[in-house]
Order: structure tokens, then sequence, then C-alpha cells
């Protein structure tokens, strides 16, 4: 899509994507994609922001688990993260859209979607994320994850590519090049998937719609 196309549109963001085809494909086998899902101008400052962060050292090895069982695993992960915390104009942009993003979600599909949560990665030349879920069955945490992909110029023999796989964990649903402005939706519990092993700095946002899950004065999502 044109940047002159974006411009004459009038509705928010998340208001210019095709909500009943998310919907039923998320319905119908747990994914979306959709090419030109963001402004080029916006994706371009995202990069940006991405290279300014790593730049000033900013960004950290990623792990996995959570709290007490965070850890780091190279053998699992080799990407490199900066959570979003609207420090910038871009960030909190991108929020904006996740947030009216997640109203039509509910909307349309009544999961009760409470909050977003993502970050910036980048996946060095060599980099991997082996076939995982990004929620534990059962666990209610994570509902939907979102990947934003910020690769221009990306080649078929750069790798990094994101892979779907049954439930099986081996039989490939879908193969998707991480090319600029590319944005996938998947359910989280549903939804083995890895990153293969890219030949080309890889930059993305990735992030997941929680539910909101505190009870007994614990708070879940921890602020």
């Amino acid at each position: 899509m044109s940047s002159a196309k974006w411009a004459d549109a009038p509705q928010g963001l998340a208001d210019r994507l095709p909500l009943d085809a998310i919907a039923e494909a998320l319905t119908d086998h747990g994914w979306w994609v959709g090419d030109d899902a963001l402004p080029p101008d916006l994706t371009a400052r995202l990069r940006a922001e991405l290279d300014r962060l790593e730049d000033e050292d900013r960004l950290r090895r990623a792990g996995i688990g959570r709290e007490t069982d965070y850890q780091l695993a190279r053998d699992v992960r080799r990407d490199r993260i900066r959570w979003l915390n609207r420090e910038s104009a871009v960030q909190a942009e991108l929020l904006d859209f996740a947030g009216a993003l997640k109203d039509r979600l509910n909307r349309a599909l009544f999961l009760g979607l409470f909050e977003f949560e993502g970050h910036f990665a980048l996946y060095p030349e060599g980099a991997f994320y082996r076939t995982h879920y990004d929620s534990f069955r059962g666990a209610a945490n994570r509902l939907v994850s979102l990947v934003l992909f910020l690769n221009p110029d990306w080649q078929p023999d750069h790798g990094g590519e994101l892979v779907l796989y049954a439930d099986d964990e081996t039989t490939e649903r879908a193969r998707i090049a991480p090319l600029d402005g590319r944005l996938v939706l998947f359910l989280s519990e549903e939804i083995p998937h890895e990153v293969r092993p890219t030949h080309a700095p890889r930059r993305s946002v990735a992030g997941w719609y929680r539910l909101n899950t505190s009870i007994g004065g614990q708070i879940d999502p921890p602020r």
C-alpha cells in the first residue's frame, strides 16, 4: 500500500485492518497474515528506533521462563530484545495501535483481552528461536500473539522465517517470511512456532494480548 493511500485513509490504523478476515482466520485455523498492515513511514520509524536502541547498547539477551523461572538459554533462543514502554513517540504510537486492535478483537471474538505487552526483537546473523508456545496450554495468560516485521529488502536466502506448526510440533502449517510491514496474529496457546536461523539481521516487534488473571490480591499481569 502506498504512502499516499495511507494518508488519504481517514480511519485509525487498527480500523484499516480487515477485521472480518482476521476473525475468520483465527477461528478457522488459528492465525492470520497481512501485508502492508501499517504505513511504511511507521515501520521505518520503528526500525530506526530499534537501531537506535542497538547503537546505545540497550538491547538485552532474551531468555525463557518468567520471574523466578527466568533463564538465559542460548540453545533455545538467541535474539536480543527491549520491552516497549512509551519512552518515545513511535513506541507510544505502536502501543496505541495495539490497544485499538485489542478493542476490535474483543468486539469481534469476545476474547476478553486485557492488555498488550511487547518488545523489539533483533535477531543477529545466525540467531534463531527453537519451537515453542507463547503460552502454556490452560494458563490463559496470553491468548493472541502479534508479530510485526521491520525488514525492507528481505531476500529468500536471508532465512529467518516464522514457521507455524501443527500440534505435533513437526508438521508445518505455514512458513512466513519476515517482510517489512507484514503483520502476523496467532493463538498463543494453540500454535507451536519457531524462528528459523537468520542469515541477515532480522528486526521485528513481538508481543501478546493477555487476560487479566489477578486473583486473591496477586496482580497478574504484574506491574
